[in-house]
């Protein structure tokens, strides 16, 4: 019974069904909590290095993971919700032909491979365009992460935010039923639906997000300039570091990860939602991969050597 609880426990269904429906939201969420306490203390725990640049290093996770959580979280529930409308009802949002490509001779076409491709495009590559806004606002929240978290005056009280609801998504699922339906999703579904595409999009989203991140900290008036370089080399050597380790994990995990969904599909096959479990399941490791690499045990060293690579100028005065 052990053996089985992963397969069986409710909580990992939920968080497997979650990932399917809104993965984005999933990985800003895994973000979020690792980088308020993981990638900090690891950072923190850097040895030679200036405290400074590790105090600007904490800040930059810190605003990273608001930022991306807050953009994610108002732009991914309406989208989760407007998928989910065809999901449950295609025949309204999608042409009957593109229903039958994407079928790929399944009974449901929520069980088609080239049908969660099609609509992982969205759900996934919502990270991608909001890659830009995140990365800018990132750059804006360094300074005040800075001035909140390392100075000793006090916080402001809070006002509670009222929870917003997001109703009547219809128009934006027959949007992107029209999207679905052109030739160029179609030839995207036919060509890429049995690649490693979850992984493939995360990593070009952290990319990309890395990028936009160096050139608004270059371009940065909130931030010391004699802080900028180091906080440029840390986002890329963590980045770097991150995607290639990556990539190697999982190609090294291919084989188990084959045998964990096959065994959770056995133990599940009465399941309604079988198929959004194992969904959820190819979202999830990708996401725990990057996300303990990046915010456990890359920090140590993109800190170290982003102080480095930036001269170590401050060593001598500010950490005796």
């Amino acid at each position: 019974m052990k053996v089985q609880s992963i397969y069986t426990n409710r909580f990992v269904k939920k968080g497997l069904k979650f990932a399917a429906d809104n993965g984005s939201l999933f990985v800003a969420s895994a973000s979020l909590a690792l980088s308020t306490v993981a990638r900090p203390l690891s950072i923190m725990a850097t040895p030679n290095t200036d405290k400074q640049n590790k105090k600007y290093a904490c800040a930059k996770s810190l605003a990273s993971s608001v930022a991306g959580y807050m953009v994610m979280l108002v732009s991914s529930i309406p989208l989760a919700k407007a998928i989910k409308n065809i999901d449950e009802n295609p025949h309204e949002y999608l042409k009957a032909t593109t229903i039958k490509n994407l079928k790929n001779g399944e009974k449901e076409l929520k069980s088609s491979s080239k049908y969660k491709f099609a609509t992982q495009l969205f759900k996934l590559g919502l990270g991608f365009v909001i890659a830009a806004p995140k990365s800018i606002l990132t750059c804006a929240l360094i300074p005040p992460f800075m001035k909140k978290v390392f100075s000793k005056k006090e916080a402001t009280p809070q006002h509670q935010k009222k929870n917003v609801s997001f109703t009547g998504m219809e128009g934006l699922s027959k949007r992107i039923g029209k999207i679905i339906d052109t030739s160029t999703v179609q030839k995207l579904t036919d060509k890429l639906h049995n690649t490693n595409y979850e992984f493939n999009m995360m990593a070009l989203t952290d990319i990309i997000a890395t990028g936009i991140f160096m050139h608004q900290t270059a371009k940065s008036k909130g931030i010391e300039q004699d802080r900028k370089k180091a906080l440029m080399y840390n986002s890329a050597i963590s980045t770097g570091l991150c995607v290639g380790g990556g990539y190697l994990i999982d190609k090294m995990s291919e084989k188990s990860t084959k045998n964990f969904i096959e065994k959770f599909a056995e133990v599940n096959k009465k399941s309604p939602n079988l198929d959004k479990y194992i969904e959820g399941i190819k979202i999830v490791k990708p996401a725990m991969i990057f996300g303990v690499m990046y915010y456990v045990f890359i920090p140590i060293i993109s800190t170290f050597l982003a102080d480095r690579f930036d001269g170590n100028k401050y060593i001598s005065t500010k950490n005796k």
